[in-house]
C-alpha cells in the first residue's frame, strides 16, 4: 500500500465551518415553492440534509483512505504496532461511524420535528438546536480526528514495499548503503557525509529480462538491541520480515567512524538470520595491506548484481 497518498484529515472547526456554510449558501440559492410554512420547512430540512451529506461524505472518506490492519501484511501491521498505537488508531475509526451514524439520526430526527411544526419562531429553536447537536457530536470526534491526522503522518513515512524477492542493504551508518542503491536501481535517494542520512527505507528496483528485484536500503543500524531507537527498529523488522537476502555494505576504510571489528560483529550477527552478500565500499580510501588482509567472500559491483538476480531465481 501506498500510504503516502492518504489525503489530510480535517479537523472538526473546519468540518463544521464548511458543512454550515454550504447549508447556508444552499438556502440562500435554492427555490422553493409553497406556502410561508411550506417554504420555511423545505428550506430547514434541506440545510439538514447538505450538512448530513457533507459530513458522512468527508467521515466516510477517512473511514476508506485509512487501511484496515487486518487486512495488511504482517510486515506493515508489526511497523504499525512500532510506530502508532494500534488499539488507539481502531477506536478513533470507530468514533467515525459513530459520528456518521449519530449525524444521520439527527437529521432524521429535527426533519420530522420541522415538519410537524407550525410556529415560526419554535422551527427556529429546532434549528439552533440542530446545529447545537450536530456540532456537539463534531467536538466529541475531535480528539480521535487529531490523532488520526497524527497517525497519517507517521504513515507517510513507511515504505511503499512489494510482495516479491527482495534484497535488503544493510550496514553501519554512512558505511555507503543509499550510494549502493543508487548504483543498482538508478534512484536518487539522499547521500552525505555524516551518520544517519537515511531517515526511512528507501527503495528501488533492479532489472533483468523481465526479472525485477526489490531493493530496500535501510537506515544505519548500530547494533545495540536494548536502546534500538524507532528508525533503527524499522530497519530490524525489514530484514526480520521482507528481506530475502541481505546485502552488508562493509567500509574498510573505517571512514564510517566504525572499525572493522564493529562492523565484522554486525555481520556475523546479521548473517545468521539471513543469506548475506558482503560489499566492500570505498574501496580508494582503502589501504593496500588492510585490502591484502581481507578474507571474506565479498562481491564486486558487477558480481553483486549477478549474484542477486541468480538468488532471485532459486
Amino acid at each position: 500500500m501506498n500510504f503516502q497518498k492518504i489525503p489530510p484529515v480535517t479537523n472538526g472547526k473546519s468540518l463544521l465551518d464548511s458543512a454550515f456554510g454550504r447549508a447556508r449558501k444552499s438556502g440562500i440559492t435554492e427555490d422553493f415553492s409553497g406556502n410561508w410554512l411550506q417554504v420555511i420547512r423545505k428550506k430547514e430540512t434541506f440545510k439538514y440534509k447538505s450538512i448530513q451529506d457533507y459530513l458522512t461524505q468527508r467521515l466516510d472518506a477517512v473511514l476508506k483512505n485509512f487501511p484496515q490492519v487486518e487486512e495488511l501484511s504482517p510486515f506493515y501491521q508489526k511497523l504499525m504496532e512500532l510506530t502508532i498505537e494500534i488499539q488507539s488508531f481502531k477506536k478513533c475509526l470507530g468514533a467515525m461511524g459513530w459520528a456518521k451514524q449519530k449525524i444521520n439520526f439527527f437529521q432524521k430526527e429535527y426533519s420530522n420535528k420541522v415538519n410537524y411544526e407550525k410556529d415560526r419562531h419554535k422551527i427556529q429553536l429546532i434549528s439552533t438546536q440542530y446545529y447545537g447537536r450536530i456540532s456537539s457530536v463534531i467536538k466529541q470526534i475531535e480528539s480521535s480526528l487529531k490523532y488520526l491526522e497524527e497517525a497519517r503522518r507517521m504513515m507517510r513515512t513507511y515504505p511503499d514495499i512489494k510482495n516479491m524477492f527482495t534484497v535488503c542493504i544493510y550496514g553501519f551508518p554512512n558505511v555507503g548503503k543509499s550510494t549502493l542503491l543508487n548504483e543498482l536501481c538508478g534512484t536518487k535517494a539522499q547521500v552525505a557525509a555524516y551518520a544517519f542520512t537515511t531517515k526511512s527505507i528507501n527503495s528501488g528496483f533492479m532489472e533483468k529480462n523481465g526479472k525485477k528485484v526489490q531493493i530496500l536500503d535501510v537506515p544505519g543500524t548500530l547494533d545495540r538491541h536494548e536502546k534500538s531507537n524507532l528508525i533503527e527498529l524499522q530497519a530490524e523488522l525489514v530484514v526480520k520480515e521482507v528481506a530475502n537476502v541481505i546485502v552488508y555494505v562493509f567500509d574498510l576504510s573505517e571512514h564510517c567512524g566504525y572499525s572493522i571489528k564493529e562492523q565484522e560483529k554486525l555481520l556475523d550477527t546479521v548473517g545468521k538470520r539471513k543469506p548475506v552478500l558482503i560489499y566492500l565500499s570505498k574501496l580508494d580510501l582503502v589501504d593496500k595491506e588492510v585490502l591484502a588482509g581481507w578474507k571474506r567472500k565479498s562481491y564486486s559491483f558487477s558480481e553483486l548484481k549477478e549474484a542477486i538476480f541468480g538468488l532471485s531465481e532459486k
